[in-house]
């Protein structure tokens, strides 16, 4: 389990959803009879082929659970140690992480960069 993991818990705070699940298969939503999240997977129940295991990182509430941490980060140490993660993760997972993906958090943590900085410039000024 890797620190990202960890920080996400994506088995116990992730809702992953139906519709999320059968537009990362490209299935319909009605060949899914039920979605378990288990501790490292989520296993999927199809009428079709029995069940199937898919990755958290493959989904788009992981996803949409990182940028959240990113936009949320309180302090250029945190957000260094975030994207250290992240880029641990996504060499550790590279079959599961997107390079659009991870290019995105990327960017996102270089925006987040700039703004932390210039409000701890603004901090300094106003000390």
């Amino acid at each position: 389990m890797t620190a990202l993991f960890r920080r996400i818990q994506p088995s116990k705070k992730l809702r992953i959803t139906v519709r999320s699940i059968a537009q990362l298969l490209k299935i319909s939503q009605n060949l899914i009879k039920r979605v378990e999240s288990w501790a490292f997977v989520v296993f999927v129940h199809r009428r079709d082929r029995g069940g199937q295991f898919i990755s958290y990182r493959r989904l788009e509430e992981w996803q949409n659970a990182i940028a959240h941490h990113i936009q949320t980060c309180p302090s250029l140490g945190e957000l260094s140690q975030l994207k250290t993660s992240i880029h641990y993760d996504s060499r550790k997972f590279k079959k599961q992480c997107l390079p659009k993906t991870v290019d995105f958090f990327n960017q996102m943590c270089v925006e987040r960069q700039e703004e932390l900085k210039i409000w701890e410039s603004l901090n300094c000024i106003a000390s």
